[in-house]
């Protein structure tokens, strides 16, 4: 119970926000961010509650919903979800924080970012599918909202073209549910759409295997962006308000990444195979693209946007290295993305709000008049790039691991990345800070204040904290790790296996599964694994 108070807290401040009125600025951003600092705190018990040790669900609580569909409110966490579902709670905190200055409609503006909180939680717990498709579809109208009314001149054009996008991935993950659901009650009877109860049961030969990944996966791959979905994501960024794009890398695309590991990889594993090859070269164009593109860039938050590609490209390749250090490196490189990318939207913002633009062309020589902002960007910069001693080494250096143990090619063409990577940060680096100070309406901008420092160094902190010492989060994803690639060995789908899909014995259902299913859709008390 103590999860589902959690993830609909941000919600119910949402609530809470209408009984303010409307000129109350101040009552209304206090409140907003009480709820979410108090979100955040509290997710923090998660954490340190957490036993890493076990790859089963924990703070898990399901009680019916549609019974006569065999539809329950089920809902947990693993070491998959845990650390995404706190980034969550502490990037929304951090936004709420750097929306302070906002003007236009600041009671709507909190509520749509308070209720996309909701529904982000609601993706990462949820272990039942309609239940995963519902927070899925929730989270989508808020942060249209935010980008179609407090984004840039084109905020319009942008957020329906996400909107759009989205929806016709989400309409092809709906078929494939609807597939599955059909297809594990005619073969074990039992008419239900629990997550673990469908992973543990289903089974299928590769042909129908391969037409469901594509449905998931394409539903995934817009929301990453892996290329060539990705057209979505520089205008959605560029439009969106400052917190909104933070929230949009830090969060948004890891939903896609997040449903590979949770459906994709064990509910289809035999096809997880066959298309690796595919998705490991979209993977290494996505890297070796983003990074070409952002070096040609002159807007600065278009920049770090195509960097986003290049990134996720990183950890989709990661995943299908399908191996420990590849999957372990991907789930920590998800971590490092939302820091690192979101601090840069957080001072790609900064400066904006002093100069109202965004052009590379315009700045030059801020080092000499922002000291405490140069030294926050230099960090920052660094960290994604992936400089050793910083967070982003930890993630691409797992990664790259993972993937030369799978295919040396694949890793060489990948590692190129890194190099374009230093290129295009550096040199962006180099322009706004280093060169002449020849604009004279650079010559007087104010330096980081005490909100904008209160935003970056926890992030700055997180940097350093991930690349010294990555044991506390690499612990946490071991158990779920190692129990996912159990569920993706070869020797389950293997011709002769008594467990694959070309056996013709029918596979017996567990008797705990059963058990549990049967007490979800009678109404039986709800049980809990603290």
């Amino acid at each position: 119970m103590f999860l589902t108070f959690l993830t609909f807290l941000p919600l119910v401040g949402a609530i809470l926000l209408t009984l303010l009125p409307r000129d109350e600025e101040g009552a209304i951003k206090q409140t907003a961010l009480a709820f979410a600092v108090a979100d955040f705190i509290l997710s923090i018990f998660l954490w340190t509650n957490f036993d890493s040790t076990t790859h089963e669900m924990q703070f898990e609580y399901s009680v019916p919903w549609i019974s006569s569909w065999g539809i329950s409110y089920h809902v947990g966490l693993d070491g998959i979800s845990l650390l995404l579902y706190i980034m969550t709670t502490f990037l929304t905190m951090i936004s709420i924080i750097a929306s302070w200055g906002i003007t236009k409609n600041i009671r709507e503006y909190m509520m749509a970012f308070l209720a996309l909180s909701t529904g982000m939680l609601g993706v990462f717990i949820s272990l039942d599918m309609f239940l995963f498709y519902f927070f899925w579809e929730f989270q989508l109208v808020p942060m249209y909202i935010i980008i179609g009314v407090w984004g840039g001149p084109r905020r319009v054009y942008a957020a329906v073209k996400f909107f759009l996008y989205t929806a016709v991935g989400s309409l092809l993950m709906l078929v494939a549910i609807i597939w599955i659901y059909i297809t594990i009650e005619q073969q074990t009877g039992v008419a239900t759409t629990d997550i673990i109860f469908i992973t543990e049961n289903l089974e299928l030969p590769l042909a129908p295997q391969k037409w469901l990944f594509l449905a998931f996966f394409i539903a995934f791959a817009i929301k990453v962006p892996m290329f060539p979905f990705h057209t979505w994501l520089p205008d959605a960024h560029v439009e969106a308000p400052t917190a909104g794009s933070v929230i949009l890398a830090g969060v948004l695309l890891k939903m896609g990444t997040y449903g590979f590991l949770r459906f994709n990889l064990p509910l289809f594993p035999h096809a997880s195979y066959e298309f690796m090859p595919m998705i490991a070269w979209l993977s290494i164009i996505g890297i070796v693209y983003g990074a070409l593109v952002s070096l040609v860039q002159e807007d600065l938050k278009k920049l770090v946007a195509y960097s986003s590609v290049s990134h996720l490209g990183f950890v989709m390749i990661g995943i299908f290295a399908l191996n420990h250090y590849g999957i372990q490196g991907a789930l920590i490189q998800n971590i490092n993305h939302g820091i690192s990318t979101g601090a840069l939207f957080l001072l790609v913002g900064m400066i904006y709000d002093r100069r109202h633009t965004r052009e590379i062309k315009e700045f030059g020589g801020l080092a000499k008049v922002m000291p405490k902002y140069t030294i926050c960007f230099m960090i920052i910069a660094l960290s994604s790039i992936g400089l050793p001693g910083m967070n982003g080494f930890v993630g691409e250096f797992l990664i790259l691991l993972g993937v030369f143990q799978n295919n040396g090619l694949w890793a060489a063409c990948a590692t190129s990345g890194v190099i374009f990577a230093a290129c295009y940060i550096l040199w962006m680096f180099q322009r706004v800070m280093f060169q002449k100070l020849d604009n004279p309406k650079n010559e007087n901008l104010p330096d980081m204040n005490t909100r904008e420092l209160i935003t970056v160094v926890p992030l700055i902190l997180l940097v350093f904290w991930i690349g010294l010492y990555p044991k506390p989060f690499l612990k946490t994803f071991d158990a779920s790790v190692e129990h996912l690639l159990v569920k993706v060995s070869p020797d389950n789908f293997r011709p002769g296996n008594p467990g694959s899909s070309h056996s013709t014995h029918a596979k017996l259902i567990k008797i705990e599964d059963m058990a549990r299913l049967n007490q979800q859709q009678n109404g039986i008390k709800p049980y809990f694994k603290e």
